[in-house]
């Protein structure tokens, strides 16, 4: 007892010393500052160096300390409740559902979005919780509930990017918020968010000898006479509203909750009493160096600092989720479906009409219209616009959703994983991200080198996904783990470019959501010469594929050499989804939709499943499009936002159906 006490008393004293340290630093930094020493000396005789510290850079450290503070001990309350070591607000969903009610109300009740941003932010943050604990059920399988947050924040994320391009005028002050920053202008954020602050973390103070009881076994605390079901929701309430605080001041600000638990745990404490006090400091502490490290790297235009929190973030989720992966085994055979249709012709005839259909609709609606006899008159081949902009942009929708249907049957073959797909995979956002760079930094090259850059980062986040992952034998749920975590810190690297590019950011936005605004005959090429290299050689090698299902040891008895085809699959996969990437953005789902519905329709054969993939892909790519141009004209909606908005909640019901997770 005596070692605990002076364990924490050390720890204590050796973190208020690093905390006045990291405290001096980052006061000291800013646009105008000279640097640490020249800022102290000048301090006590320059009006103006004192001006800044009391009403900019002081507000800006003591708001990062009670952001800091607020996501640790909120993170550690989930992590308790859950038994969860993945659990925080951000990886459940609770951020993005509280960012998207304060999108929403500003967007279409401004006149309350000021006033109660608190309320809002507890709102949307309880709504996503709620959704979250609906789909898991009452087990709160750990690896579920990750899986399942993760997603719920993709269905957020999603929905507050639609809002944010159709409403851009409306929510044009909330882009740099929603990516979190610690930019205060004056105390206010400061006097509106401490009383609340204070008052949270005082009853859970309150209640930590309670939450200790959680630590037993459920049936254990319920023996001792302990309200466990109390116990929870009050731990739940505190949580929630510790993060909709800082949603509603700093915005969302990912990875703090879950780095600051565990290293208050690696430090040796265990009891809530002592384990709240760590994670306020640590909290702290971790907020502050990090606002630190982004005005290092920036200092002469604000970064989110939530983009530096998911860079250092986003690697201790994949350790996290290789250490989960050991426990956890599914099932030999994941892929499935059904022979609905037994004609294979017929279903051909029926998928090729109603692609005839769309090019047709598509072609004659969206923005300008065209009448069937401008269709079929002189006037629409000698019209300039519909050669020029219309009939490539339809082709490039059709054959890069071709493409991206084609990259998910080989992902989902590979890896034997319904979930599988570049975007899932994070591969998407690899490619976004190195294809993104090359435009910034070499932007008088020519466009071919964009698609070899998207490529390149490409290789290297699959390259990253099956290092971490091949530990834990490639299960699915690692996998999915590890390609969301790898997605999160190339999604921050871009907000990163972004800003210090000085991109537009309804421009970026449009980008990063996934467009074929813009298209143009050679992306139409680009698309093209890909598919009629690939797909032909992808459909030759079809049987081979159907061996893979049913595990290594039946495709080693058929004589396959069953390294050299994965490697070959991947490759072939990856080379794909870079090049839709670089064609149209980051379009995610249609690599997971489309093989899905193809295999409830003509079953698991890949010669039949292939086709019907593609076909479908291309369908549905088309069909974003067009509604996309066509339910808000003049405005438009980017087509893989539309696909995410139906993409995130399929891959929830997926999730809720299988059984193929099992923990040991």
């Amino acid at each position: 007892m005596k070692n605990d006490k002076r364990k924490f008393i050390t720890i204590g004293f050796l973190g208020c010393l690093l905390f006045i340290l990291l405290g001096t630093i980052h006061v000291s930094q800013g646009q105008a500052s000279a640097g640490y020493f020249n800022f102290w000396q000048r301090l006590w005789h320059d009006e103006q160096q004192q001006n800044f510290l009391l009403h900019s850079r002081l507000p800006r450290f003591v708001i990062g300390c009670l952001a800091g503070s607020s996501l640790a001990v909120a993170g550690m309350l989930m992590q308790t409740m859950t038994k969860n070591p993945l659990a925080s607000a951000s990886t459940l969903g609770i951020h993005s559902g509280a960012y998207f009610f304060v999108v929403a109300f500003a967007v279409f009740f401004p006149h309350l979005s000021g006033k109660h941003p608190l309320f809002l932010a507890f709102g949307g943050g309880l709504v996503a919780a709620m959704l979250v604990w609906g789909l898991v059920g009452k087990t709160l399988d750990p690896v579920r509930v990750a899986l399942t947050g993760m997603i719920v924040s993709m269905l957020f994320a999603s929905f507050t990017a639609a809002l944010q391009l159709l409403f851009a005028n409306e929510a044009s002050g909330l882009f740099l918020w929603g990516s979190g920053t610690l930019l205060q202008l004056d105390w206010s954020g400061v006097q509106f968010a401490w009383p609340w602050i204070g008052i949270v973390l005082l009853i859970t103070l309150a209640i930590s000898r309670k939450l200790d009881v959680l630590l037993l076994n459920e049936e254990a605390a319920i023996g001792i006479g302990e309200k466990v079901g109390l116990i929870k929701l009050v731990g739940w309430l505190a949580a929630i509203f510790l993060a909709a605080i800082t949603v509603a001041v700093v915005g969302p600000i990912g990875f703090v909750g879950i780095i600051a638990p565990h290293v208050v745990r690696l430090l040796g404490l265990r009891l809530h009493f002592s384990m709240i006090l760590g994670n306020i400091v640590v909290g702290a502490l971790l907020l502050v160096s990090a606002d630190i490290l982004v005005r290092i790297i920036s200092q002469t235009s604000e970064l989110p600092v939530g983009a530096m929190t998911a860079l250092i973030g986003g690697p201790c989720i994949v350790y996290l989720a290789m250490k989960m992966g050991r426990s956890v085994r599914g099932k030999s055979s994941p892929l499935g479906g059904h022979v609905l249709f037994p004609k294979k012709g017929l279903v051909y005839g029926v998928l090729l009409i109603i692609t005839i259909c769309l090019f047709v609709v598509s072609l004659r609606f969206g923005g300008t219209e065209f009448t069937p006899f401008h269709l079929l008159g002189q006037e629409l081949a000698h019209n300039a616009y519909v050669w020029n902009f219309r009939v490539p942009r339809i082709l490039v929708s059709f054959l890069v959703g071709m493409l991206m249907a084609a990259g998910g049957v080989l992902f989902q073959s590979v890896l034997r994983n319904p979930l599988a797909d570049a975007s899932v995979l994070g591969v998407t956002s690899g490619a976004g991200m190195t294809a993104m760079l090359f435009m910034i930094l070499f932007p008088g090259l020519a466009y071919l080198f964009v698609p070899i850059g998207a490529v390149a980062g490409a290789f290297v986040v699959m390259g990253l996904i099956l290092t971490c992952s091949s530990r834990g034998g490639f299960q699915p749920v690692t996998l999915l783990l590890i390609g969301v975590s790898i997605s999160a810190v190339c999604s921050a690297i871009i907000q990163i470019l972004m800003v210090k590019s000085k991109l537009y950011a309804a421009q970026a936005l449009t980008w990063l959501s996934g467009s074929t605004y813009g298209s143009s005959w050679d992306h139409v090429w680009m698309a093209l010469v890909t598919g009629i290299i690939l797909l032909p050689l992808i459909y030759y090698f079809s049987r081979t594929y159907d061996a893979l299902i049913f595990g290594e040891e039946v495709a080693i008895g058929f004589g396959i050499h069953t390294s050299r085809l994965r490697l070959w699959m991947i490759i072939v996969g990856v080379i794909i989804s870079a090049i839709s990437v670089s064609i149209v953005g980051t379009i995610g789902f249609i690599g997971l939709l489309a093989p899905h519905a193809a295999r409830r329709i003509v079953g698991i054969k890949h010669q039949a499943v292939f086709p019907v993939s593609i076909l479908l892909g291309g369908m549905l790519l088309l069909a974003a499009d067009f509604l996309g141009r066509y339910v808000l004209a003049p405005n438009e909606v980017p087509a893989g936002l539309l696909v995410s908005i139906v993409g995130a909640p399929y891959l929830l019901y997926l999730l809720k159906k299988s059984g193929q997770v099992k923990v040991r």
